[in-house]
């Protein structure tokens, strides 16, 4: 199978995933919100609280969001740790806790303050003329997290949870959570919004998780088996040939398909021809080709992590 064999199928599916509310995902609470400002602020936080299942993904974002009241940007503008914190008492996602939380909207303030907007912050660092946004990740959490920390958790822990949220390519990760945002922020369709205008889409880089992982690899998009930012950057490649400008447009259909179990790759009763039942209704019914695996009991959809 060749990689162009792929785009017709792959063309369909992002086009019967693109409209909102098409499948559960953080980036509808997003959308709720109609100022730019306000929809830049919450996607940050929403974005940085994407790993779990999505039940839990979107019940924390919307205790955060309660907190924050019906003008989030406004909130952040005004937060002060010392005075606000305690709204946060008891506020858990996963492993973070309540102080990485204050710490973060901590530093959203003083990038906000620094740079006008989170983007202009971004810009900073970013290269118009870059492959790929690497370098511009790579500084954009370099000093996201040189910023006052001391304010949010009074003796700063050698490794605070706050930075959990700022990885670095250079560093190997995947940087899923922050590609993530820039997907939402750069990309304009009926689901991404749009809201920055200096990013070009060609430069985006997959958010990488389980459900991508599995299927890019099923798909054969990529040559790596360990995750992290080469198999992203391999993954976008393969879907930088079929469309240059716009390569990571078919993120959300490749992550659903796999959140969604539709091509019944966790079900026990494997065939050789897509890693599933026999099922006329498999969107990639004969395109993948995944590897020889130990079949495992199925698990409950999780929300990209």
């Amino acid at each position: 199978m060749q990689i162009f064999d792929l785009k017709p199928v792959l063309d369909r599916l992002y086009a019967e995933f693109n409209y909102p509310e098409s499948a559960a995902d953080p980036i509808h609470t997003v959308r709720r919100y109609a100022a730019s400002e306000d929809r830049e602020v919450v996607a940050f936080v929403a974005a940085s609280l994407a790993f779990g299942r999505v039940a839990s993904v979107l019940q924390s974002i919307e205790r955060v969001l309660a907190i924050m009241g019906p003008r989030p940007a406004d909130y952040v503008r005004a937060f002060e740790p010392r005075r606000d914190a305690a709204a946060f008492a008891g506020v858990v996602h996963r492993w973070t806790r309540a102080p990485d939380l204050v710490a973060l909207l901590w530093v959203m303030r003083q990038m906000i303050d620094r740079a006008g907007s989170i983007e202009r912050f971004f810009l900073e660092g970013h290269e118009a003329s870059g492959e790929n946004v690497a370098r511009a990740l790579d500084s954009f959490s370099t000093r996201a997290l040189k910023l006052d920390l001391k304010s949010a958790y009074g003796r700063v822990p050698k490794r605070p949870g706050v930075c959990y949220f700022f990885p670095r390519p250079s560093a190997g990760s995947g940087c899923k959570r922050l590609n993530l945002f820039l997907r939402w922020m750069v990309r304009r369709d009926a689901l991404d919004l749009g809201v920055w205008s200096r990013v070009a889409p060609s430069q985006l880089i997959v958010p990488l998780d389980t459900h991508v992982i599995r299927v890019g690899r099923c798909l054969r998009l990529t040559r790596y088996t360990s995750p992290g930012w080469r198999m992203a950057v391999d993954i976008t490649a393969s879907l930088r040939r079929l469309d240059p400008d716009d390569p990571v447009k078919y993120d959300f259909a490749l992550c659903h398909i796999g959140m969604m179990n539709a091509c019944g790759f966790n079900r026990a009763e494997a065939d050789s021809n897509c890693g599933g039942p026999p099922d006329a209704h498999c969107p990639l019914r004969g395109l993948c080709r995944p590897r020889v695996r130990t079949p495992r009991p199925s698990r409950r959809p999780s929300a990209r992590r």
